[in-house]
């Protein structure tokens, strides 16, 4: 029962099969253990086709592992004073160009004092950079598809820091970029290997703030909001308490993590420093993922999406969903945990037609499995609906990819994240007459719920209407030159 639970549980998060070796007369992997793909001839999982391990290692290499000086963490100008308010929203202040500038100084620094590779260090230019990258490609560390990609999320980085419009906006993205193709690089030189549970990594080296630092300068704070934050008061103090939480929440990009927790981290640090999610096996093989992976509390999982992509493997994936779910169960039992599940098995898509984003729909028996788990556990449990609109800084490809080494473009843009009331199974079941029907309601109910509270982020991020009330009723604040702005309710149909 334990893997068909966890089939399901596989569908709340991200996925792609593990690349395979392409070097002419390599085997294919015969295993995977702790989410790190062993090959018979020592080759590593691929993306972006990844420099093989067999070749030789011939580029420099700093030595030793100094311990690092953690780079502060910096955060943003929001509002305060929550506990002197009633309101349930806030509307972010854009960080000021000193926030930004920091951020840049931080990352750079952290990356001084725990060096891994000599290549990246030092950069300051945008032709040092490119230089180091060409480096690395005549020096066979990079394949070509993987140099092209680290040139593409280069540029798309730059163009959209500089897009926003931040003073030195060009160093910044260099600065930024150098060390976060450092990180990329360490993982073509020596991956890391996620086990079932991993937790986020802050020393020697701060990968939580570095992830927060690439992220904080693609969004508008000026045009982000956080909504109904006094639910997100209860969701604190019911963690301190002991009890567990879960968000079942829609998924946008591969920046969830880190916008959730930049839009949380000044009013709730608490809940953006311990929130865990359910992850995809793409995003702790993906080279070009594994460095922000790093940087949070996951659960790894193989999506039932992709879990026969490759048939001789499903046996092993469904092995490893087992042993994630295991501890997933440990970790319940003692309390206190917060976990992000996306029962959509996947990231957000625009509508082909219209073009229009919405929540992709929920898999019941993802949400069922989840609800029943949370139940049996010795320790109260929680679940929460909650919308996150981001798709505008890192939107997914189009269609369902199975291979990895996506594409990745990158934007400047407001966000949104609002969390509604405390879900109530009998109540949003009332009326059903069978289990299934039961399942199949409260799935939908929680969906539907997600929906219209992304609704109203999108019309306050994008239509301008930042004056909304993302529950009738009730009160938004917004963030205005410094002073806190009580703005009169209006009315909207943002929580059923």
């Amino acid at each position: 029962m334990a893997a068909a639970l966890f089939q399901a549980a596989a569908g709340a998060g991200l996925a792609r099969a593990p690349g395979l070796c392409s070097q002419p007369g390599h085997k294919q992997p015969i295993a995977v253990s702790s989410f790190h793909v062993t090959y018979p001839t020592a080759c590593a999982p691929t993306s972006f086709s990844l420099k093989c391990s067999c070749r030789a290692k011939e580029l420099p290499w700093s030595g030793g592992s100094s311990e690092s000086s953690h780079p502060k963490n910096v955060r943003v100008n929001a509002i305060t004073e929550l506990a002197e308010t009633s309101g349930t929203a806030l509307r972010l202040e854009h960080g000021t160009n000193a926030d930004v500038q920091n951020s840049a100084t931080a990352v750079c620094s952290a990356n001084e004092s725990h060096p891994q590779t000599r290549t990246f260090q030092g950069v300051t230019s945008e032709e040092e950079l490119l230089s180091a990258v060409r480096y690395e490609s005549q020096a066979k560390s990079l394949d070509p598809r993987a140099t092209a990609g680290m040139l593409e999320l280069y540029y798309n980085y730059r163009d959209a820091v500089v897009g926003s419009g931040v003073e030195n906006s060009m160093e910044i993205a260099v600065r930024i970029m150098a060390t976060v193709l450092d990180r990329i690089l360490l993982q073509f030189e020596d991956p890391f290997t996620f086990s079932s549970y991993h937790k986020r990594m802050v020393e020697p080296y701060d990968y939580y703030t570095f992830g927060q630092n690439y992220i904080r300068p693609l969004l508008d704070f000026r045009n982000s909001f956080l909504g109904n934050t006094t639910i997100f008061d209860d969701i604190e103090s019911q963690l301190k308490q002991g009890h567990n939480v879960f968000l079942f929440a829609n998924h946008q990009t591969e920046a969830d993590p880190a916008v959730m927790a930049l839009l949380l981290e000044t009013s709730h640090p608490y809940l953006a420093e311990n929130l865990t999610y359910i992850a995809g096996d793409r995003v702790v093989l993906d080279p070009f993922c594994k460095p922000f992976s790093m940087g949070r509390n996951l659960l790894c999982v193989y999506s039932k999406k992709h879990i026969n992509d490759i048939p001789e493997l499903t046996d092993m994936k469904q092995r490893a969903n087992t042993r994630t779910l295991k501890e997933m169960t440990a970790l319940l039992k003692k309390g206190g945990q917060l976990i992000w599940i996306a029962p959509s098995g996947g990231r957000d898509r625009p509508d082909p037609e219209t073009n229009e984003w919405r929540p992709a729909p929920f898999d019941a028996s993802a949400v069922e499995n989840m609800r029943r788990l949370l139940s049996h556990m010795p320790v109260p449990g929680h679940m929460y609906p909650m919308a996150l609109l981001c798709h505008d800084i890192m939107p997914p490809p189009r269609k369902v990819e199975k291979e990895l080494g996506e594409r990745r473009l990158i934007g400047y843009h407001g966000v949104g994240l609002a969390v509604a009331p405390k879900l109530n199974f009998e109540e949003l079941t009332a009326g059903t007459t069978s289990k299934e029907e039961a399942r199949d309601k409260f799935a939908r109910s929680v969906w539907e719920i997600v929906s219209n509270q992304y609704t109203v982020l999108n019309r306050a991020s994008y239509g301008g209407e930042g004056k909304v009330s993302l529950i009738p009723g009730h009160q938004l604040f917004v963030k205005d030159f410094g002073r806190v702005v009580k703005v009169d309710t209006v009315k909207s149909a943002a929580f059923l």
